[in-house]
């Protein structure tokens, strides 16, 4: 008798597998979440947004703030129910933890949390379908060593029918990383130094971007104003040729940058304010603190003066850039009257908006070692005040708002039915009926009302 093999189900039907992500922090963690997404749908997995019905539960984390690490553990001890429930119904589920915790943290974690399978720091991202394989194989894998330039190459390009499904705006990672070991700041150590993606990949992936209906790219790094490469010609470019290229693709209509440090805007950034119509009138530009010895004792590189003068020529480039900082109050040792050196800052400099954290000491940074340590009642008390006088400042800068004439990008469907939400050249949330365009469209309006995080407007006809 002739036994004939049985015909082996096709990689397309074959059942596929669900992948939850959980993204904490900034933007370059939205930006690694997606390119993991892309990675893990190359690998057969499909993504969902329902933990209980995943194969592949990720978080990628963020270690800037206090209590990151153990708001991490208190998530693994809810995970760590739905996967015993899962394994109980016969299904297996891989549980990993990515992004700057896991780097930090390391083979802790899987002490800690035995129920945590992989642990992938954010310069291994590129070998996760590998690490989960061994993972899957019952090995506790713990994967945190640096190679960035590596992880820039072997990422995966993104697919365009992922792209759509994000939407008209997106996140392009062209540097990570920082050397400037603000004292304050646990980058350095979960990042690593700075380097920078070659011209060649970035342009590629802005393309790709674009034909898949992207209209504005925010370029990102932890220090992305500190980018540099070779250009086609050979010659070096700095982040401001490197916006006039991308500025340059079809169908690419608007850019912004992210996020900046001062000692890196040079003059040539500076004029791209004025030269590039493409890139929006808003910048992000972290100053921290306002008196010039907490700035020297968080070694930013720079003095009160540096910023406020840098502020000036931007604004004499681009005299309707509006601009949003970053502010840690209690630094080790601020007295009352540095503090009221921040207020005197923000003041001066007039914010669109801004963020604002008590100071956290994180563990190994020189920060959390110094003396003078400021009582929690008294960094509360400070952040209230400096928190109020930012919002008033936003708020005074949406109402300097209505009556504005202005372009919008149609982002998203709003909150309610008949509306939809677009966005503003100064990153304002704009409300518009539904008739006003469709997701994608840039639409010409007039700014009718203007509450503290969002503006009204009709279209301008």
């Amino acid at each position: 008798m002739t036994v004939h093999p049985q015909p082996q189900p096709r990689a397309a039907d074959r059942p596929r597998r669900k992948v939850f992500v959980k993204t904490y922090g900034c933007q370059m963690n939205v930006y690694d979440s997606q390119r993991m997404a892309d990675a893990l749908e190359r690998d057969g997995y499909l993504p969902t947004s329902l933990a209980e019905e995943a194969d592949l539960i990720l978080l990628n984390t963020c270690h800037i703030r206090e209590k990151a690490a153990e708001k991490v553990y208190s998530e693994l001890g809810r995970l760590k129910k739905i996967k015993e429930r899962r394994a109980g119904a016969g299904r297996a589920t891989l549980i990993a933890v990515a992004g700057c915790v896991a780097q930090a943290e390391g083979e802790e974690i899987i002490a800690r949390a035995p129920v945590v399978d992989l642990v992938v720091g954010p310069q291994s991202y590129h070998r996760l379908p590998e690490y989960l394989g061994r993972a899957a194989a019952g090995e506790a894998v713990v994967a945190t060593d640096f190679a960035i330039e590596e992880k820039f190459a072997s990422l995966p390009r993104p697919t365009a029918g992922r792209t759509r499904a994000r939407g008209v705006t997106a996140f392009l990672t062209v540097q990570e990383g920082c050397d400037k070991f603000c004292t304050f700041c646990v980058v350095p150590y979960t990042r690593g130094q700075e380097v920078s993606r070659g011209v060649a990949q970035i342009m590629d992936e802005a393309r790709r971007l674009a034909e898949a209906g992207v209209r504005e790219i925010t370029l990102i790094g932890q220090n992305v104003n500190a980018w540099h490469g070779q250009g086609p010609g050979g010659g070096r470019w700095r982040l401001a040729d490197l916006l006039h290229a991308v500025a340059g693709i079809a169908g690419i209509d608007r850019l912004r940058y992210t996020t900046s440090h001062p000692i890196d805007m040079d003059e040539g950034l500076i004029a791209a304010h004025r030269d590039i119509a493409a890139l929006m009138p808003y910048l992000h530009l972290p100053v921290q603190a306002g008196a010039n010895r907490v700035l020297k004792a968080m070694n930013r590189h720079h003095s009160r003066d540096d910023y406020l003068d840098i502020v000036a020529r931007l604004r004499a480039a681009r005299p309707d850039v509006a601009l949003s900082g970053d502010f840690i109050v209690g630094f080790p040792g601020e007295s009352e009257a540095e503090f009221a050196e921040t207020l005197d800052l923000v003041d001066a400099v007039g914010y669109a908006s801004a963020f604002s954290f008590k100071y956290s000491p994180r563990p190994g940074t020189p920060g959390a070692d110094l003396p003078g340590q400021v009582p929690e009642p008294v960094k509360a008390e400070r952040l209230a005040r400096l928190q109020e006088r930012l919002n008033a400042q936003q708020f005074a800068f949406n109402q300097a708002c209505v009556g504005r004439r202005t372009d919008i990008l149609i982002e998203k469907p709003g909150r309610r039915d008949g509306q939809l939400a677009g966005r503003s050249p100064w990153l304002q949330t704009v409300i518009v009926d539904a008739g006003a365009g469709r997701i994608g469209d840039i639409v010409s309006v007039r700014i009718t009302g203007a509450g503290p995080n969002s503006l009204t407007a009709v279209v301008d006809r």
